[in-house]
């Protein structure tokens, strides 16, 4: 417990100090012009039974003054949209060698639900083509059941290398209890900061460490440390990229939305609020 201790604070201070000398944050999208100008939408495996086109529900929605992405599979009631694609350039590129901090906010409308969000190293056809594999620093939200029968519970999961292809996600962590954090709560704002390391997996690389505010956290907090990139390709970062999932029409996993606000990016290490 002290040795976890001991290297949380020496992440954090190595973070902070970093953090004084990092570039200004660059707005991917914060949705405050009301329009999905950029964002390229697919929904590459529609089983809809009977078929509806375009099923996904990927719209700007309004809290006060506030606008925010609101992303859902399919409209409550309807199965079988197995993958609802959204995506959109970054202002610039990550390319091998370089370290990049992402925010983005979230806040889960409602479970059950299937989500996935995250970075990508492929073009838009490949995105479309690869979906899930399209990925490589990835966050994941469910509460869904696994094909072996594991029932998620809703925590925030990152991506790990695990033998067990049924276990390739894990629970981000409290680690000052020692534990895995909490299931996300429903109706709150989550900040979360991703620190991606695109050096090449020789230099130790295709990883990333990830922090989040909100819920439990009350304060900013290392809850990940060196998660793993989903494919290592090896190539600049290009898109950001979400995907949902209804799930099988017998065994729909449930079409709780996710919301999705404030998405910036800045070079090195960035540990500030990119809104303040």
């Amino acid at each position: 417990m002290r040795v976890i201790s001991i290297i949380i604070m020496v992440s954090l201070l190595y973070a902070c100090s970093l953090n004084s000398q990092a570039s200004t944050w660059l707005l991917i999208d914060n949705f405050e012009t009301n329009n999905l100008d950029g964002w390229q939408i697919a929904d590459t495996q529609n089983n809809t039974s009977p078929f509806i086109a375009n099923p996904q529900v990927t719209e700007i929605r309004t809290l006060g003054t506030n606008h925010y992405l609101i992303k859902k599979p399919a409209k409550d009631g309807i199965v079988g949209n197995r993958k609802a694609l959204s995506y959109i350039a970054l202002p610039e590129p990550v390319n091998v060698g370089e370290m990049y901090t992402f925010h983005t906010r979230i806040l889960v409308e409602s479970f059950p639900n299937n989500h996935a969000f995250g970075i990508s190293n492929l073009a838009p056809k490949d995105i479309e083509e690869q979906a899930y594999n399209a990925f490589e620093p990835t966050l994941r939200v469910t509460d869904k059941f696994e094909s072996n029968g594991y029932k998620n519970n809703g925590t925030l999961m990152v991506k790990i290398d695990n033998d067990d292809k049924y276990r390739q996600y894990s629970n981000i962590q409290n680690y000052a209890l020692n534990k895995s954090a909490r299931p996300l709560e429903t109706k709150t704002w989550y900040n979360i900061w991703y620190v991606v390391n695109n050096q090449t997996l020789v230099n130790g690389g295709q990883t990333y460490d990830v922090y989040i505010q909100g819920g439990e956290f009350k304060e900013q907090t290392l809850v990940y440390k060196t998660a793993n990139f989903r494919m290592k390709r090896e190539m600049p970062l290009l898109y950001f990229f979400a995907t949902t999932n209804t799930g099988p029409v017998k065994k729909p996993y449930g079409n709780g939305g996710l919301a999705y606000d404030d998405i910036y990016m800045a070079k090195g290490i960035n540990l500030s609020y990119p809104t303040k």
